[in-house]
């Protein structure tokens, strides 16, 4: 129901507003942080921290079962589970126990209806190969670059040969192509100083840390819109003090709110998701799953 004013937003604390086309005002959502160990969420032994894309669905759907019988009166309430980015690896998995569960007759039965996905990761390699023809479809990189990385690469852009010469010196091209492009929304400015390094496609903390100050002291005018302000803004606003006490946040339990948690002793046990897909596609559920074309 909230979102960040980036107008008026200014200092060391983001001001909030109403979005007034939130979700909430048709539903009842749960944003859980899992698996355990990002956002908010802590485990009380060392060992529960060592996860997997199998063992966290399976503890999702604990959690599912557990809160709607604290509260039954859910329990009617049509079901769907989102998620987007590598979620589009763990939502089929949670889908699939729900759904088994329900056959099987456990406690409490869900009225699960189906499951959306946005721009999710399936199957990560085959996923990472497409960016290379997508580029070119996008007018991103030329019909010669794009022709050549194909033929010098053999239409593999992630299992690279390191002997193969002109493959590695094809990709630093459409590296090169790619670099000012914020590549999660190709028509939005490209913030480099809020930018995740494009190499690893990760967030770096320091980063993040490194420019909260210099860019929430700019003046207003100065500057320029970006989509990044979320991450830089939710950093802030998840470590005030008020705003956990607000959510009910167990003092002592994370000393930081960190979005993405690099620390975690997570194994990726599921390394294509289509099984999963092709399952509950024999089933009565319903299922969106879309894909930006400019993303």
């Amino acid at each position: 129901p909230l979102q960040f004013d980036y107008s008026n937003s200014s200092g060391n604390r983001p001001v909030l507003k109403l979005n007034p086309y939130s979700w909430t005002k048709i539903a009842n959502i749960i944003f859980l942080d899992a698996p355990v160990g990002t956002g908010f969420s802590y485990a009380t032994t060392w060992t529960a921290y060592d996860n997997s894309d199998t063992s966290s669905a399976a503890q999702t759907y604990e959690f599912l079962r557990k809160w709607l019988m604290a509260h039954p009166k859910f329990l009617t309430n049509p079901l769907y589970i989102t998620g987007d980015s590598y979620s589009g690896v763990i939502v089929p998995i949670i889908v699939k126990e729900v759904y088994d569960g329900n056959e099987a007759g456990r406690e409490p039965p869900m009225n699960l209806k189906g499951y959306v996905l946005g721009n999710p990761v399936t199957c990560e390699v085959k996923d990472i190969s497409q960016r290379i023809p997508y580029g070119h479809k996008t007018a991103l990189i030329s019909d010669e670059l794009y022709e050549a990385t194909k033929t010098d690469c053999n239409g593999d852009y992630v299992n690279v040969d390191p002997t193969n010469g002109a493959c590695l010196t094809d990709l630093e091209m459409v590296s090169i192509c790619l670099e000012k492009i914020y590549l999660a929304q190709i028509l939005e400015p490209m913030c480099s100083f809020l930018s995740p390094n494009h190499t690893k496609l990760k967030w770096s903390r320091s980063i993040l840390q490194e420019n909260i100050i210099n860019v929430v002291s700019m003046p207003l005018q100065s500057r320029p819109w970006c989509r990044n302000y979320n991450y830089l803004y939710s950093y802030i606003w998840a470590n005030d003090r008020n705003v956990q006490e607000a959510l009910h946040i167990r003092e002592g339990t994370k000393p930081e709110w960190d979005r993405c948690n690099e620390s975690l002793s997570y194994t990726k046990d599921v390394l294509n998701s289509v099984v999963y897909h092709r399952y509950l596609s024999k089933t009565s559920l319903r299922a969106l799953i879309y894909r930006y074309w400019i993303s």
